[in-house]
């Protein structure tokens, strides 16, 4: 069981490692990521090391009874200095190199020390599981086990600190990946503590050596996958928001392309709609159809029934932005509306045009009723900030969101949809 964890969290290590590589290949030089990938590579290398299938297959290549134990404590060791380096460089500060290399030559040590003692030492029997306890009491391999204990202990215990000590002065995604961090941390501390207290009590006599074998392992697991979830999680969080945020909006605007869709699908102002494409690129997509649509019914525009519904608007509501919003709606559907009826008009040439005169006049009349219906009482209206005609601009994104809430909320704009007017992709 232990083997298979082992493996998984190799895996799910070396496939961040995957996605970070094209980043660290473009960005050579950047000391963060070189740190970022060397953490993951490291981590998920005493991972593989550590599992028991894999420390008797190093051992029987290398002939060397337990010469997997100086080189999974040897990444363990490296992985402890990559994580340390790495919090200096996320960090920041006046001294990060200075600092960055007194880590990295004191872990240089303690790799050296690891390789020496277990070159004096004696440990002829193989032990995949509990190398740990089984040779507590071995000279030189009892001093090898101490230090990568201690080592990765050091380590876990300041990054923990440093970690949760950041946390309190920032926000944020940072704030979360730091928390995240150092709670993995803390349970990667775990499985050093887990093993010292195993090595002691052997030294006492008794034999716990289950915590080396159940617990530190498990404590190893979760501790690494919290760590690395916590460094990548202020990478990944602010570009999952943006999807987010841009799924929200292409959502929000669909009521205001089907109220388009007639006019986009007829004059074929529609782009081509991208496939398996990211938020971002589908929010374009929608917010380009819709600009092209109303780019084209700018002629058949109503700036007077824009101004007053905007007034009635502001005077039922005191909101300038909402007003603004409801008047865009309202034009845009009486644009649609006249745009149809020309369309079918001159296309078939049913009527002259001093016939189809009125019918336009009625259409505007229409409008009008509905526009002054929100302003009626018998209280003088507030004065509404001087309107901005439609002509010759297009609103913003966040114009078009507050147009297309105003379409969905508006009874009255609801009434001058076409009928069976069904969107090219259907609700979205």
């Amino acid at each position: 069981m232990s083997g298979v964890l082992n493996y998984v969290s190799c895996g799910v290590l070396w496939l961040g490692l995957a996605v970070k590589a094209p980043d660290l290949i473009r960005h050579r030089r950047d000391p963060y990521l070189r740190a970022l990938c060397a953490v993951l590579g490291l981590a998920g290398l005493s991972f593989l090391l550590g599992a028991p299938p894999t420390i008797g297959a190093v051992n029987r290549l290398g002939r060397v009874p337990n010469l997997a134990a100086p080189l999974t404590y040897g990444s363990i060791t490296a992985y402890s200095a990559a994580s340390q380096v790495l919090i200096v460089h996320w960090r920041g500060g006046p001294r990060v190199r200075r600092t960055a290399r007194r880590w990295v030559g004191a872990y240089a040590l303690v790799l050296a020390g690891v390789a020496v003692t277990f070159a004096l030492g004696d440990a002829p029997v193989e032990r995949r599981r509990d190398l740990d306890t089984y040779y507590a009491d071995t000279p030189y391999i009892r001093e090898m086990i101490l230090l990568y204990l201690l080592g990765h202990l050091v380590a876990a215990v300041s990054a923990t600190v440093s970690s949760l000590c950041w946390s309190r002065h920032v926000r944020g995604w940072l704030r979360a990946g730091l928390v995240v961090m150092g709670t993995g941390t803390l349970a990667g501390a775990g499985y050093s503590v887990s093993k010292l207290v195993a090595v002691v009590a052997r030294w006492c006599g008794r034999d716990w050596s289950g915590l080396g074998t159940t617990v530190s392992p498990v404590a190893a697991g979760l501790g690494a996958l919290l760590t690395v979830t916590g460094i990548v999680l202020p990478l990944a969080g602010p570009r999952l928001a943006d999807r987010q945020r841009c799924r929200r909006a292409y959502l929000r605007l669909g009521p205001l392309e089907r109220e388009l869709d007639e006019v986009l699908t007829r004059r074929s102002l529609r782009l081509p709609r991208p496939r398996w494409a990211s938020p971002g690129t589908r929010l374009i997509w929608r917010q380009t159809s819709i600009h092209n649509a109303l780019g084209y019914l700018d002629a058949f525009y109503d700036r007077d029934l824009y101004a007053r519904t905007r007034r009635a608007a502001f005077a039922a509501t005191g909101d300038p932005e909402r007003a603004e919003a409801t008047a865009w709606a309202a034009v845009i559907a009486a644009a649609v509306r006249h745009e149809r009826a020309h369309d079918r008009a001159h296309a078939h040439d049913r009527a002259p045009s001093h016939d189809r005169a009125p019918a336009h006049d009625r259409e505007h009349a229409h409008d009008r009723e509905h526009a002054a219906a929100p302003g009626s009482g018998g209280a003088p209206a507030p004065v509404a900030p001087a309107p901005s005609a439609p002509a010759g601009r297009l609103p913003d994104q966040t114009a078009l969101l507050r147009i297309a809430a105003a379409l969905t909320a508006s009874p009255p704009l609801a009434r001058t949809r076409p009928a069976g007017g069904a969107s090219a992709e259907g609700a979205a």
